[in-house]
Order: structure tokens, then sequence, then C-alpha cells
């Protein structure tokens, strides 16, 4: 039986690449092929791809408080659905050239939440949406004392408008399960969080 990953990424023949789009966002037209798993060679296709950079995304935890830190903020992509698109989200940004995703978090920690982290432990990496954006997010837990957390902040150059909620643990989870939090950094940053919840406690303190 064959076995997973197969192909590398210069199977792929890109013919044809083209911007039709260039804004606060990017898109690309791509016209490809490449080999089947039937040994075959697909014909030539078109494509857009959605060109976004990398993000960065922190989970605050307070391990003794037992709290996290989340994050409220309007959302186009949440409008038109039947819910609010003001959602509850970690500390987040998009990673600059030149910077590290750690380096990423700790600036948007201070600009976001006014909070800062130590430690850092990496969760994972992952891409958001692959048929379609190129976008990867860096997801993080971090270590912060959630004492005088919480507030508004942003910054208002940027159209930034953020009140920071500090959430105890349960109820975040709550809010998972009941649908209120349901952007994909929060949901696998607060499941983490459930798995390893006990070793942080521990060993975080």
């Amino acid at each position: 039986m064959a076995k997973p990953f197969q192909f590398k990424a210069n199977d792929v023949n890109v013919e044809k690449r083209e911007t039709v789009f260039q804004g606060f966002f990017r898109m690309d037209k791509l016209w490809l092929t490449h080999p089947r798993f039937d040994n075959r060679e697909m014909p030539v296709f078109t494509r857009e791809l959605f060109i976004r950079g990398d993000a960065t995304c922190v989970l605050p935890y307070d391990p003794e408080r037992d709290e996290v830190v989340l994050l409220e903020q309007f959302r186009l992509g949440a409008l038109g659905r039947d819910q609010s698109p003001w959602l509850l989200e970690l500390v987040a940004g998009m990673n600059e050239e030149g910077e590290s995703p750690e380096e990423v978090a700790q600036r948007e920690g201070q600009e976001e939440a006014g909070l800062s982290f130590d430690p850092l432990e990496k969760i994972c990496a992952y891409l958001v949406s692959p048929g379609g954006s190129t976008e990867m997010i860096h997801l993080y837990c971090g270590r912060v004392s959630t004492e005088g957390a919480g507030g508004l902040y942003g910054m208002e150059h940027e159209h930034e408008d953020i009140r920071a909620h500090v959430v105890s643990y349960e109820d975040a989870i709550a809010m998972i399960h009941d649908g209120r939090i349901n952007n994909a950094a929060a949901i696998i940053a607060l499941q983490w969080l459930e798995l390893n919840r006990a070793r942080l406690r521990k060993g975080w303190q």
C-alpha cells in the first residue's frame, strides 16, 4: 500500500502565474498541473490563491489563577452570519519580515493586551485554509499574571479596537462547547490547554 507524502513541491508544475488583485491583501491566479495518484498527469487547471503572510497567535494563561485572557474585536469575515461579528480570540498578529514568531508574540502581547509572556510554549503551526490561502499560524501558549489584566487596547492607526477579557478556564472551555468561541486558533489552543493544564499548573508555578 502506498504511503502518504509520495509527492513533493517540485512535482508541481506552475505554467503561468499572475497577480489579479493587489490591495490590503493580494490574489494570484495560477495555471498548474501535477501528477495524480493513479500515475496519470492532471490536465492544466487554474486556481486563485489568497496571498497572506504567516501570523502568530498566543493564548495567555495564568496557571495560579487558572484564567486566560481573550480578546474581543470586530471581524469582517463573520459579518452576515447568524452570530455577532465581534469574536473572542487570542492575542495575534502578522509576522513581519525578519521577525521570529516569538518576537511577534511578545510585540502583540504588549499592543493588544498589555501582557508579556514568560515562558512561551509552542503548541503547533498549521495552515489556515490550504485549499486557497498561503497563511500559516504559529500557535503558542504564554504564561502571564491575570492580576490587573483586561481593558481597552489596539493600535488606532491600524483601526484596531480591542477589549481584553479575563476569563476563567472553565468559562473559556464552556464557550467552545456552546459555540460562542468558533475561530480555529482559539479552539485549538484551548483544547490544547485542556490536555496540558495539569502539567502547566504544576510546572509553570
